[in-house]
């Protein structure tokens, strides 16, 4: 039976893994927790760490595992209060993530995947153009130079030491539990909030929780993964407006959408001093997710339509 760590458990992301992952009988998780999990960890067993950095001891944690799942991350955040983002950022994400990594390779982990970001490509493509796995990085932000400084660290410790590392860059992430502005957006639509955003002609790639978790679970083993960069995504973009659109349905509220051309709608938030607010609404960003099929087989098994309905499912029951 293989034994695997998870870090960030009680994240969006790392929760969901470890409910896969708990469920799962041909795996013993350990989940690396700094305090209880509100939604407990099933039949996976707590090793209890302190806070991330460069000198946690991950010495009982990664005692016999054979992988290593790094999902906990100093988040990008919408509004930052920290005088130095980036120390902040590096002092979790690449610190504490290459010593837990130079950990498991002296304990013998086998393969080690980082959850990382799309951000580590940029910010923004071309409408009809996609970041590649194999692109190179352009980070804009604090976070995403954190995550490509770690994912740099942890290919020379591969190099040096033999242990196999996946990682993988996730664009938006959503389903049922979807916080930040995923979450603002169902708001907006339940509460049939008129949206400028009816003539919005971008395309975004999104990546359903399902999916992600499905690609995480073959990364675990399959040996052309070993030392690889994944980009991963449902493999249908949308424009914000068929986003809205589609969820609208989902949620049992059609959009109310004002087709307020894009130029237009991005001067206005600029004077409101808005403009990465305006980027994430009018500007596209798309991945190629080519390689994870040629690669690994790999296919999303989640439709955008079931992955949407799901997620205003849990939107409508938690209002409740």
């Amino acid at each position: 039976m293989s034994r695997i760590l998870l870090t960030g458990a009680s994240g969006f992301v790392g929760g969901a893994i470890c409910e896969y992952l708990s469920k799962v009988s041909n795996y013993q998780l350990i989940v690396a927790i700094r305090k209880p999990l509100q939604r407990g960890v099933g039949t996976a067993i707590a090793a209890h760490v302190n806070d991330i950095d460069g000198d946690t001891d991950w010495a009982r944690a990664l005692s016999e595992c054979d992988v290593v799942i790094h999902s906990a991350a100093r988040v990008h955040v919408m509004y930052e209060s920290s005088i130095d983002p980036l120390a902040s950022f590096r002092k979790v994400n690449v610190e504490g993530t290459l010593n837990l990594a130079r950990q498991a390779a002296q304990m013998g982990v086998r393969r080690f995947i980082f959850i990382s970001s799309i951000k580590v490509n940029g910010e923004e493509t071309l409408l009809g153009a996609s970041y590649k796995a194999d692109d190179e990085p352009s980070p804009l932000d604090p976070y995403g130079i954190s995550k490509m400084e770690a994912e740099k660290g942890l290919v020379a410790i591969a190099s040096q030491t033999g242990m196999e590392v996946v990682i993988i860059r996730p664009p938006l992430v959503y389903g049922p539990g979807v916080k930040a502005n995923f979450l603002n957006m169902m708001q907006w639509l339940h509460r049939g909030i008129p949206l400028p955003l009816g003539a919005i002609h971008n395309r975004r790639s999104l990546v359903a929780l399902g999916n992600l978790v499905d690609f995480i679970m073959v990364c675990i083993e399959h040996p052309n993964a070993a030392n690889q960069t994944f980009l991963v995504s449902d493999g249908d973009d949308l424009s914000t407006t068929e986003l809205l659109k589609k969820m609208g349905r989902a949620l049992g509220r059609p959009a109310r959408l004002v087709p307020v051309p894009s130029q237009l709608f991005e001067f206005g938030a600029a004077l409101l001093g808005r403009e990465t607010l305006s980027q994430r609404l009018c500007g596209s960003l798309q991945v190629d997710i080519t390689k994870n099929r040629d690669l690994l087989g790999w296919i999303p098994p989640v439709s955008v339509e079931s992955a949407f309905s799901l997620t205003a499912k849990h939107f409508l029951e938690t209002r409740a």
